[in-house]
């Protein structure tokens, strides 16, 4: 028998399961199904005291999941046991229903889809504004021992990317380190990048030496806050 208790940890609801998850589960569907009708979209499966799942066990999780997605929101699993993890990697589940290791780290992760969510949702010309500045930042190889320059200037930043100012010692596709500080935070800010233009000396000598970068494995809070800078300056500027 499956037994459920219900609990709110933010906006998130997390199902706390114990028992056995099988043809009888049936509760599990109507749980599922009563919270994201009260506007509780965002589900944690919570399986630490669940002792056995079978095949028709999956299916029941596999149709509380469609009922989530159905009304536009996000099931997750926490604390999958040892002993179910071999029917949820047979039965294809894992690679469908995200599964975390704790419930902390999966109610991380539901605050971070939201955050992705908004970004997306920005218009284009505002989810890519470029912001001209004049920020002094470090350019080093992702290798140790590679080329570096320090003290450059950045002369735009934008979500995505950047132009580095000052610095000649790059080739197109080099993996590169971007450290700063955008104020008034004065924690440094350390970004992945990858060179993906230089401008040619000849046609436009007044961007030479100069590199654009694309900022890679760049984490939403990170995205977030230059975000923030940009909109920050930017509306300072205006009022201006």
């Amino acid at each position: 028998m499956l037994e459920i208790r219900l609990r709110q940890a933010g906006n998130c609801v997390v199902l706390d399961l114990s028992g056995r998850i099988d043809v009888d589960s049936a509760n599990l569907v109507e749980a599922v199904g009563q919270c994201v009708r009260d506007g509780y979209p965002d589900i944690l499966c919570n399986l630490e005291d669940v002792r056995s799942i079978d095949y028709m066990g999956i299916s029941v999780v596999v149709i509380a999941y469609k009922e989530v997605l159905n009304h536009g929101g996000r099931m997750k699993i926490a604390n999958l046991p040892a002993q179910l993890k071999d029917v949820f990697s047979v039965s294809g589940v894992d690679r469908s229903i995200e599964v975390y290791a704790t419930i902390d780290a999966a109610l991380s992760s539901f605050k971070e889809d939201r955050v992705i969510e908004g970004i997306k949702k920005m218009p284009l010309r505002r989810r890519f504004k470029r912001l001209p500045i004049d920020l002094k930042v470090e350019m080093k190889s992702d290798r140790g021992g590679g080329p570096e320059c320090l003290k450059v200037e950045m002369l735009n930043l934008s979500a995505v990317g950047a132009f580095i100012f000052g610095c000649g010692n790059f080739k197109l596709g080099d993996e590169v380190i971007l450290k700063m500080k955008l104020s008034p935070n004065p924690e440094l800010l350390e970004l992945q990048a990858r060179v993906v233009w230089i401008p040619d000396k000849a046609v436009q000598p007044h961007e030479y030496p100069g590199v654009g970068v694309e900022f890679s494995n760049l984490s939403s809070e990170n995205q977030q806050r230059i975000i923030d800078f940009i909109e920050r300056n930017i509306s300072s500027m205006l009022s201006d």
